[in-house]
């Protein structure tokens, strides 16, 4: 009996060692973050920038008018704003690689779909509907893709790619804004629809040339999913991780939610986190439309490659370049001194678009200055809106929860301004009677700054700078 106790022991010891040294292995063996990082946040960046930005140019030279363009290219950005009320839920399913994967070659196949539809006789109904599995498919993407990042990489490994994860997001905006746009307009040009050309040549040039874009964006998004099956760390099971129900998430849901509601000065932070964008909201969509409208229309009639050179490449390397700077301005300042003027330097370049559409400048050099200028100004500016949300906002109880709340009410707060900005433009055109109505819409957004300014000025803070509470304050 000795014996084959002394044998089992050894066996089991054995078998312990031998899983130890494949544990080992496998920790070896582990894949560098560099090696998914970078793709998988380039992968959630393209959709987005695709449907908030590419998709206005797209349907303005297919001939849509600007009020549907501006109403339905805003509301299927819903899913980005109303993701934290199904994201817990996905956590009682499957891994979050598989939805991260999902996700890829669902949206990869319907910008497939997309470019079939654009011949079709209804094609802009049937490009929103599909646009809109695109966006819950993409905020999906979202929820799964950051739950993989932060569950798979130690706090330190967190920190060290960040950057990576923030630059390729950026790529991703450069890339579709800057070089699919600019890809469109030589494409627009090569099918006969430049400068000159009848409008059914320009239409069916517009036609083949976004149908390719599309394409390509199918190619991109389903070889990163394949990508992605290989190089994405597998994770464990959720269900071996989450034994909750889905009612019992619900409860949670609800809680958390109500927490939100019950923070001091709520009520004051929401508004001033939706009139902080809201003359942005406005000019987001419109500007891209007043870029390409002749100028006959009052616009100033650039084409699809001078678009994505000044708007989609130079402009974004802009926004980049002030989000950067901004950070180390609040860092010598501290937030509370810096939030007024960031305020400020968020909203006033506005006004350039003011002088375009009543200069209606030649020159590309001034046009390009001028919305590196805005672009500059909007990156700078923003940074001060998210970590007013991540200091002042979401601190206590389910931090990360509250700050995807804060952030879901910020797109809403966009959303809604740039569904009516079409409908305003023409209003305003009809009553100023000014074709296009650009002037006067770009003088009413001035005004629209003006709630910006005043509840940024007044804003209570509750937090010092080292994250403790106020005197008299509390959460």
């Amino acid at each position: 009996i000795g014996v084959r106790l002394v044998g089992s022991e050894m066996c089991i010891r054995d078998s312990y060692n031998t899983m130890e040294m494949v544990q080992e292995q496998k920790q070896t063996c582990k894949r560098s973050p560099i090696t998914w990082v970078p793709t998988a946040y380039f992968a959630m960046g393209l959709p987005f920038v695709v449907l908030n930005m590419v998709t206005v140019l797209m349907f303005k030279g297919l001939g849509v008018e600007d009020k549907l363009i501006t109403f339905w290219t805003s509301l299927i950005l819903l899913p980005w704003t109303l993701k934290p009320l199904w994201s817990p839920f996905l956590e009682l399913f499957k891994t979050k690689k598989f939805f991260v994967i999902l996700t890829q070659l669902v949206t990869g196949v319907t910008f497939g779909l997309v470019a079939f539809s654009l011949n079709l006789p209804h094609f802009f109904s049937i490009a929103i509907a599909l646009l809109a599995v695109i966006a819950f498919s993409g905020a999906t993407h979202d929820i799964a893709c950051d739950g993989v990042y932060m569950s798979e990489l130690s706090t330190s490994d967190q920190a060290k790619y960040i950057g990576w994860q923030g630059a390729f997001y950026n790529i991703a905006k450069i890339i579709a804004t800057g070089g699919l746009v600019y890809l469109a307009g030589y494409l627009i040009e090569q099918y006969g629809g430049g400068e000159g050309a009848e409008a059914s040549a320009v239409l069916s040039a517009n036609q083949n040339a976004w149908m390719i874009i599309m394409a390509i964006l199918c190619v991109v998004m389903v070889l990163l999913g394949i990508y992605h099956i290989f190089m994405l760390p597998s994770g464990k099971s959720n269900k071996s991780a989450d034994c909750r129900t889905a009612g019992q998430v619900m409860t949670e849901l609800g809680n958390v939610l109500l927490d939100f509601f019950k923070k001091r000065h709520i009520v004051y932070y929401l508004f001033f986190i939706i009139l902080y964008r809201f003359a942005e909201g406005f000019v987001m969509k419109i500007v891209p439309l007043f870029l390409k409208a002749s100028r006959e229309t009052g616009g100033l009639g650039l084409s699809e490659k001078e678009i994505g050179l000044y708007y989609g490449t130079y402009g974004a390397a802009a926004f980049v370049l002030g989000s950067l700077l901004a950070g180390y301005y609040i860092s010598a300042r501290g937030l509370k001194r810096s939030l007024f003027s960031l305020c400020c330097i968020f909203n006033l370049p506005f006004m350039v678009y003011a002088f375009f559409a009543f200069s209606q400048p030649e020159s590309g050099i001034i046009i390009c200055s001028g919305i590196v200028f805005e672009y500059f100004g909007y990156g700078f500016g923003f940074v001060g809106l998210t970590l007013f949300m991540m200091q002042q906002v979401a601190p206590g109880k389910h931090q990360m929860a509250h700050y995807a709340f804060a952030s879901g009410i910020m797109n809403l707060g966009v959303m809604l301004p740039g569904m009516l900005s079409g409908w305003v433009c023409e209003q305003l055109g009809m009553w100023f009677n000014k074709p296009g109505g650009y002037e006067p819409f770009f003088i009413f957004v001035l005004f629209a700054t003006i709630p910006a300014f005043l509840i940024t000025y007044f804003v209570p803070f509750k937090y010092k700078q080292d994250g403790t509470l106020i005197e008299g304050e509390r959460d």
